[in-house]
């Protein structure tokens, strides 16, 4: 028996999915579209073409539907065009405009002031719409567009008064004038009724254009009668009294209005005394001139920066406190700062204590300001002196603090009153002066010395305000000027690099010091036991000099270490007198002890110059030093 072979079942065709089928057919469409072919070769023509391309066509259109990517082909002209088909929505279609503007007037409402006159909020406003001004109509005075009266205040609503401040004067006018006004409260009128009706109800501002005109009338017809009568006076009286100023006639024909133009008419010769007149009125003229030459004018200020010039027991500011005096005479040396006054916006070229208390402290700054600082309470500044235009070179205290001088590079001295800061008097020769003093004798206040620019000390009597004296030896400016000898002389110093001794009142040199080795003394200060002067000397050094007859160079005393070559730095004592001071070019205070000399302690007192340096007259240990930096320190 012939068995067959066993039969093997063929495995299982995978049918060719609808994707590929689609790519297939797309890329057959393609292929046929780009093929150019005659009407006589191949089976390919138009009509061959066409159905198939519409078959094609229509099943893309079913593979769209079933969620397959549709990308469009490249067709030819005569392929059928694609079909797009609209979204559609079931909901219904609605007109939004007026939904629009409902939103938009919700917004607006919730957005806008609350009316402070309505009773009902519908929602809960926010702090700053409660508190937003009412926008209305533009206001013509408001700067921002709102009346001063339509606005939300702190304490309330604030509302326009019930008449106008225009319509308040119309009214009270008319009342004075015609007896009757417009009562604000209603329609009627108060007052005199009858007049009311007399003059039409008119106010002082609407009067009619024909009473006007009635009023210019009788106006004319009262100056034209004023006229007759002058003129029929004068036909009545004497003819003298016509020309005569004093008389009435005179004064009725010769009346001018206060708005009277000047009549120009043909120059006459001036009369003899016109002449002497001019003449004088032009000398004048040309000294004022002058006197504008020899110092900037400037308008003379005060400021006051203190709580009140007198308190509650109508002491003054300036007086000092009453328990302030020294506790015992032995001065010790500062270690430390204790505060700063700055104030000055340039350095700061001298500072003064207030004399023999202390309590107050004068500062002369670059910044052509001269400032007082307290000293025991606050130590705030006080007042604010302004009267020169340019930087304040010196100044000076009087005897008991009320009074003190400024001399300052726009050529003037000025005397001012330490309380008021008002300026008593002002000096000027045209030159600039570099130190300025009083005479310190308590019956000589009011002589003032002043060591110029000009080689010159002038004397000035502060009384009269005139020149009483000039010292003229000098070689060079003059820097200082030091009372000795129970102030019946004293001493100047020069850029001539040399010392006088003066008899005060008598302008002859009754001493005159100089030596080859010497050099400028800028600044020169008396010992406390007025027997010594110390003499800061430019080429680093401190010199001191005897105050009796011979005026002596002590060779046994001279301080040095420090540098002031260049520098005006000034030289101090301690109030005992155990102790020299003096500024430094490198912003130190140096002391030093009088019997041996030797450099006691430096201290690194300012950034720049330590131009100034003042003991305290009562504090023992306290030292006020003033530098270029603008500033003004106090150590203890």
């Amino acid at each position: 028996m012939v068995t067959s072979p066993p039969v093997q079942a063929s495995p299982p065709q995978h049918r060719p999915s609808l994707l590929l089928i689609f790519f297939f057919l797309q890329s057959l469409t393609q292929r046929l579209s780009s093929l150019k072919v005659s009407d006589g070769q191949g089976i390919q023509n138009k009509a061959f073409r066409k159905p198939s391309m519409d078959l094609i066509q229509t099943y893309a259109d079913s593979s769209d539907g079933e969620g397959q990517c549709h990308q469009p082909s490249t067709s030819s002209p005569d392929s059928s065009p694609l079909r797009l088909i609209p979204s559609k929505s079931a909901a219904p279609k609605v007109d939004d405009t007026m939904l629009a503007l409902t939103v938009a007037k919700a917004h607006q409402a919730h957005s806008k002031p609350i009316d402070p006159t309505q009773h009902v909020v519908a929602f809960n406003p926010t702090y700053d719409q409660l508190w937003a001004p009412i926008y209305g109509p533009a206001h013509p005075y408001a700067k921002d567009g709102i009346a001063q009266g339509m606005r939300n205040h702190k304490l309330g609503f604030v509302e326009d008064a019930s008449i106008d401040s225009f319509v308040f004067d119309e009214q009270y006018n008319t009342f004075h004038k015609y007896g009757y006004a417009a009562d604000p409260s209603g329609n009627n009128y108060v007052g005199d009724l009858d007049a009311l009706q007399k003059n039409d109800a008119i106010s002082v501002y609407n009067i009619p254009q024909h009473e006007q005109k009635k009023r210019r009338i009788e106006k004319k017809k009262d100056v034209e009668m004023e006229e007759d009568e002058v003129v029929g006076a004068e036909n009545e009286v004497d003819p003298t009294e016509i020309d005569n100023p004093a008389s009435d006639v005179w004064l009725m024909k010769n009346k001018k209005s206060p708005w009277a133009g000047k009549k120009e008419g043909v120059q006459e010769e001036l009369t003899e005394e016109q002449k002497k007149y001019a003449e004088e009125y032009a000398k004048k003229k040309e000294e004022k001139s002058h006197q504008g030459e020899k110092g900037e004018h400037v308008v003379d200020k005060t400021t006051f920066h203190g709580k009140e010039e007198r308190d509650y027991q109508g002491r003054s500011w300036i007086a000092p406190p009453k328990d302030a005096k020294a506790t015992n005479d032995h001065c010790y040396i500062p270690k430390r700062l204790v505060h700063t006054w700055s104030g000055h916006t340039k350095g700061v070229s001298a500072i003064r204590f207030f004399p023999k208390y202390g309590h107050l402290i004068l500062s002369a700054g670059m910044d052509t300001k001269v400032k007082i600082w307290d000293v025991f309470n606050s130590g705030k500044c006080m007042r604010t002196y302004m009267g020169h235009s340019k930087a304040v070179r010196d100044i000076s205290f009087c005897n008991d603090g009320t009074k003190f001088l400024t001399a300052g590079y726009d050529k003037n001295i000025k005397y001012w009153d330490t309380e008021t800061g008002q300026v008593i008097s002002t000096f000027s020769t045209g030159k600039i002066p570099y130190v300025v003093k009083l005479n310190p004798d308590e019956d000589k206040q009011n002589i003032l010395l002043a060591g110029m620019s000009d080689k010159k000390i002038v004397q000035w009597d502060i009384n009269t305000g005139k020149i009483t004296q000039e010292y003229d030896q000098h070689l060079g400016a003059v820097n200082t000027i030091t009372f000795v000898d129970n102030n019946r002389r004293f001493v100047t110093s020069s850029d001539d690099k040399s010392l006088r001794v003066w008899e005060f009142g008598i302008p002859v040199v009754i001493k005159y010091i100089s030596e080859p080795h010497m050099h400028s003394m800028p600044s020169i200060s008396l010992h406390p036991n007025k027997n010594w002067l110390a003499a800061q000397s430019l080429d680093n050094q401190i010199l001191i000099y005897s105050t009796r007859e011979r005026f002596q160079l002590n060779k046994k005393k001279r301080f040095a270490g420090h540098i002031v070559a260049g520098y005006a730095c000034q030289v101090n004592f301690s109030p005992d007198g155990r102790f020299v001071m003096s500024g430094d070019g490198e912003g130190k205070c140096w002391f030093w002890d009088w019997k041996s000399c030797k450099v006691f302690r430096t201290l690194k007192c300012h950034e720049g110059v330590c131009i100034g340096s003042e003991w305290h007259p009562l504090e023992q240990s306290k030292v006020a030093t003033c530098g270029w930096d603008g500033l003004i320190k106090y150590w203890d």
